[in-house]
C-alpha cells in the first residue's frame, strides 16, 4: 500500500477514537504517538521532541495560545465584573422566546465578522446564560455559533480571512476584485447561514443529536451532557454593571484589530487595556484582582491547549510523511474544465475537513486550481469561491479544528458532540453547495 496513504491512519484513529469515547484529548495523544512512530521507527522519542518544539515555534499554534488564553481570561474579568451580566440583560430584553433568544445569537454571528475566534468566544460569551434560562440545548448554541464563525468571515471583504486569502491570490495576479466577485458564489457559507437561520426559525426539522438533545431538554434533563467543563452556579455572583462595561472593550478589541491592519492580537490588547483602565478608574476590581481574575480564567482553557499541542504534532508529523502531498496530487489531476469548481470544493472540504489545515490550504490551493482555471478559460473568481466554501465546510465540520476547540471553550459543549450535532446539516449544505459548483461549472462551459 502507498506509504504515503497510509500516513492518513492518524487522522482516522483520532477520529474514530473521539467518536467512541465521546473524548477528544486521549485519542489526540495517541494519534500523535502513532504519526510520529510511523515517521521516526525506532528514533521515535528524539522525533517526538523535534516536534513539540517545532510545534512551539509554529505561527498558527503560537496564534491560538496567544488568543485562547487571552480571550479566556477576558470571558473571565467580563463575567466577575459584571459586564457579561449588564449587557445579557439588555439582550434579555429582546429574546423572550426560544425563537428569538436563537434569532439573537444568530444575528450577533453575522455582526461579529472580523475573526472566527472572536465570534465563537464574544457571541458564546454574551448568550450562553439566556439560552439557559430558555431551556436551549447547549448543543443548538454551538451549533449556531460555529457555523456563523468562519462561514460569515469568509463571505466579508474585511475579515481576517478575506485579507489573508486575497494576499494569496496577488500572488496570481489577482486580488481583491476577484475576491468580491467571488462572494456571491460561495455556495457552502450562503447556505449553511440559511440553513442555520431556517433551523433557528423552526422551519427545518430538529435531526439526529439535536433532536436528542431537545427530547433531553424537554423532559426537564440537563441542557448538556458530557461538558467540557462544570456548569457555572446559575446564581448571579456579582453586581451587574453598566452595557458599556461589555460593548466598550469589545469595541475597543474591533477597532484595535482594524487599526493594526486586522491583527487579532493586537485587538485583544487593545480590549484588555480599555477593560483594565476602566474598572481601575471606577473601582470596580483592584489591579492584583484583575491580575488573578485574567489567569484564573486562562488556565481554564489549558485542556484544549494539550489537546491542540499534540494535535499539531500529529498534523507535522502526517504532513512530513507526505500525506497532503499525495492528496493534493491525487485530487489535482486532469479534470474537464466545467468540473474545476466542484473538483476545488470537494477536495478542498475533504482535505480541510481531515487535516484541519485551513489557511495553509488556501496557500496550497490556490497555486493548483487558480492557474489551472485561467489555462482552462474557468472564471477565477468561481474557483476562488468554491476552495474558500471548502475551507469554511472543513473549519464548521473538522472534529477537531480550532473553530470547534474555540467553540467548544466558549460553551462547554465537546468536540465530538458539536461535529454528530452538525454533520446533518453540514451534509444537506455540501451537498447542495457540490450540485451548485457543478452546475455553474457547466452553465459556464456551455
Amino acid at each position: 500500500m502507498n506509504t504515503q496513504l497510509m500516513a492518513g491512519i492518524p487522522f482516522l484513529l483520532l477520529i474514530v477514537g473521539a467518536l467512541a469515547t465521546r473524548r477528544i484529548i486521549e485519542p489526540a495523544v495517541i494519534s500523535s504517538v502513532a504519526a510520529v512512530a510511523m515517521l521516526a521507527g525506532a528514533d521515535f522519542m528524539t522525533v517526538y521532541i523535534e516536534k513539540m518544539y517545532q510545534v512551539l515555534t509554529d505561527e498558527s499554534f503560537q496564534l491560538l495560545v496567544i488568543v485562547g488564553t487571552g480571550f479566556a481570561g477576558m470571558s473571565a474579568l467580563l463575567e466577575k465584573s459584571g459586564a457579561t451580566l449588564g449587557f445579557r440583560r439588555i439582550l434579555e430584553k429582546f429574546c423572550k422566546t426560544r425563537a428569538a433568544t436563537l434569532f439573537c445569537t444568530w444575528l450577533l454571528g453575522a455582526v461579529i465578522f472580523i475573526d472566527d475566534y472572536l465570534n465563537a468566544l464574544a457571541v458564546s460569551e454574551s448568550m450562553k446564560g439566556i439560552s439557559d434560562k430558555m431551556r436551549i440545548p447547549r448543543e443548538h448554541l454551538a451549533y449556531t455559533v460555529n457555523c456563523m464563525g468562519a462561514c460569515v468571515c469568509v463571505l466579508l471583504p474585511v475579515s481576517s480571512w478575506a485579507a489573508f486569502a486575497v494576499s494569496c491570490a496577488a500572488g496570481h495576479g489577482m486580488g481583491m476584485k476577484e475576491y468580491l466577485a467571488a462572494v456571491p458564489l460561495m455556495f457552502y457559507p450562503i447556505y449553511a447561514i440559511i440553513i442555520s437561520l431556517l433551523l433557528t426559525a423552526g422551519k427545518l426539522p430538529k435531526l439526529g443529536t439535536l433532536k436528542k438533545a431537545y427530547d433531553r431538554a424537554e423532559c426537564g434533563g440537563p441542557l448538556l451532557e458530557n461538558s467540557v467543563k462544570m456548569p457555572k452556579d446559575a446564581k448571579e455572583p456579582v453586581k451587574a454593571a453598566s452595557p458599556r462595561h461589555f460593548l466598550l472593550p469589545m469595541a475597543a478589541l474591533i477597532v484595535g484589530m482594524l487599526a493594526f491592519g486586522q491583527n487579532i492580537i493586537a485587538g485583544m490588547l487593545t480590549g484588555l487595556a480599555v477593560m483594565a483602565v476602566m474598572l481601575l478608574l471606577e473601582k470596580r476590581m483592584k489591579l492584583n484582582d484583575i491580575l488573578d481574575t485574567f489567569t484564573a480564567g486562562a488556565s481554564t482553557i489549558m485542556p484544549l491547549l494539550i489537546t491542540m499541542y499534540v494535535t499539531f504534532i500529529m498534523e507535522a508529523a502526517v504532513e512530513e510523511m507526505g500525506f497532503m502531498t499525495y492528496l493534493t496530487g491525487l485530487i489535482s489531476r486532469t479534470f474537464p474544465a466545467w468540473s474545476i469548481p466542484l473538483i476545488a470544493f470537494v477536495s478542498v472540504a475533504s482535505i480541510t475537513f481531515f487535516a484541519a489545515s485551513f489557511w495553509s490550504l488556501i496557500v496550497i490551493a490556490f497555486p493548483i486550481f487558480l492557474p489551472m482555471a485561467v489555462r482552462m478559460g474557468v472564471n477565477p473568481s468561481l474557483v476562488i469561491a468554491a476552495i474558500m466554501s471548502g475551507v469554511a465546510l472543513g473549519s464548521q465540520a473538522c472534529l477537531y479544528s480550532d473553530a470547534i476547540f474555540m467553540v467548544a471553550a466558549g460553551t462547554d459543549v465537546p468536540n465530538d458532540t458539536q461535529f454528530k450535532t452538525a454533520l446533518p446539516y453540514v451534509l444537506i449544505g455540501a451537498a447542495a453547495a457540490a450540485v451548485t459548483y457543478g452546475a455553474a461549472g457547466l452553465w459556464m462551459q456551455w
